[in-house]
């Protein structure tokens, strides 16, 4: 069975005429044609074997004038007298050959006599010899006089009809899926962070519009939500940040009196988690979706693993220019590469974009992480309590933004092992 519903659904269209059509055909063939054809040849041969017992019971005259009219204005047989010559070869049967099946046992019953007929080709004669005993009786009749010659049109325009009814079928079966591929589309679009297409409304059935009509109200209370929780956000930075800055002044008005640099550090400390914690929090779900450009974004990796004197190698396969929102993006792959540069030497990033996807994957040749600890690294806060995370500057969020920014992608990250002996990151988002 085919997976898309359009292709079910012409299916279920089209099954049931077809076999309604195909029982409908054996039927009439059976019951109809075949039953006419067989009553018509009937009434053909029988007159025939009239003319015959004519022939041998009264005496004619000798052109056999009077039997030929007879037969002709009676009858609508035309027949002629023909010595008694012998019978041509039997032809080709016809690979249809009802009638010719039908006449030949009708004669055989009927009249027992040796006979050959010519039912073959587009003719609207049938041509019907019957061997006598000293001459032979050639009769031409028309074909519909012995064949129902009206089956083909029935045929004709039962699939005429079918074909035009089927078409509108379609036509408007087209027209009742289409508001279902673009709800599927609407959805797909808000599912990877996208905006959905500017001109989807619900239409179509009632039930495909309550669909739609459920779907906009679904994404109108999560963005709500999500504006929520930005300004929420907002409002406890700005008061958050007040009362760091006043710790700091405090701190510079003791001067010298006390040892603040502890003090100090502990309010930047806290204002690198509290900065983390917005960042994950907001996910920067309020971007815009835009074009990337990987190749440029490599080269500025390239020039930070410079600074941070790391080997860093990228590769693309594929279109560099992707769709996603850019900024969050780029965080994305920020935080795992520099990750990756905090811990070891060298870092290898390859990209290939195809059918529909971007598979970025990040290798380095650093300590990695414990295969049991590879899903608790994405929570948020969490700190290994070995070499990976444990930096006096890390707030345990880098791969949660990380995996948060993904996922609103459409797509996710996985962890493994590197072929070079470190950690072995692998991003896989539709762009």
């Amino acid at each position: 069975m085919p997976k898309r519903l359009y292709a079910r659904s012409l299916i279920i269209i089209i099954a049931p005429m077809v076999l309604l059509q195909s029982v409908i055909a054996f039927v009439f063939m059976e019951r109809h044609w075949q039953t006419v054809t067989q009553r018509l040849s009937t009434a053909v041969v029988r007159d025939i074997a009239g003319i015959i017992d004519l022939m041998d019971a009264f005496p004619q005259d000798q052109g056999y004038e009077n039997l030929i009219r007879i037969s002709r204005e009676r009858l609508a047989l035309n027949i002629s007298i023909l010595p008694a010559d012998p019978l041509p070869a039997p032809g080709p049967k016809p690979f249809f050959s009802i009638l010719d099946g039908i006449l030949s046992e009708e004669i055989t019953k009927q009249i027992n006599r040796p006979f050959w007929i010519d039912t073959i080709g587009d003719s609207d004669l049938v041509e019907i010899r019957i061997q006598l005993e000293d001459r032979v009786l050639r009769v031409f009749a028309r074909r519909s006089q012995a064949y129902a010659s009206n089956t083909l049109i029935f045929l004709v325009w039962m699939a005429g009809s079918a074909l035009v009814l089927l078409a509108i079928a379609i036509l408007f079966l087209r027209n009742q899926i289409k508001p279902i591929q673009q709800l599927a589309t609407a959805a797909d679009s808000f599912g990877k962070g996208r905006a959905p297409p500017p001109d989807f409304k619900p239409r179509g059935a009632e039930e495909v519009r309550r669909a739609g009509a459920a779907f906009i109200v679904m994404r109108e209370r999560i963005e709500r939500q999500i504006e929520q929780r930005t300004t929420m956000l907002s409002g406890v930075s700005h008061d958050l940040r007040t009362i760091l800055t006043r710790f700091k002044l405090q701190l510079a008005l003791v001067g010298n009196k006390v040892d603040t640099e502890a003090m100090e550090q502990d309010i930047e400390d806290m204002q690198s988690m509290l900065e983390g914690y917005l960042a994950f929090a907001r996910s920067e779900a309020e971007e815009e979706t835009g074009t990337f450009n990987l190749e440029r974004f490599f080269a500025k990796l390239k020039e930070e693993g410079a600074l941070l004197e790391r080997g860093f190698i990228s590769s693309i396969r594929g279109e560099p220019e992707i769709h996603v929102r850019p900024n969050a993006f780029s965080r994305l792959i920020s935080n795992l590469v520099s990750n990756s540069f905090r811990y070891a030497k060298n870092v290898s990033v390859a990209a290939e974009h195809r059918e529909g996807w971007l598979t970025i994957t990040i290798d380095d040749d650093g300590p990695g992480i414990p295969k049991e600890m590879r899903d608790e690294v994405f929570k948020p806060f969490f700190r290994l309590d070995e070499a990976r995370n444990q930096d006096a500057g890390g707030t345990g969020l880098g791969l949660a933004i990380a995996l948060d920014i993904a996922r609103s992608h459409g797509g996710d990250i996985t962890l493994d092992e590197s072929p070079t002996g470190g950690l072995r990151a692998v991003v896989r988002i539709p762009a």
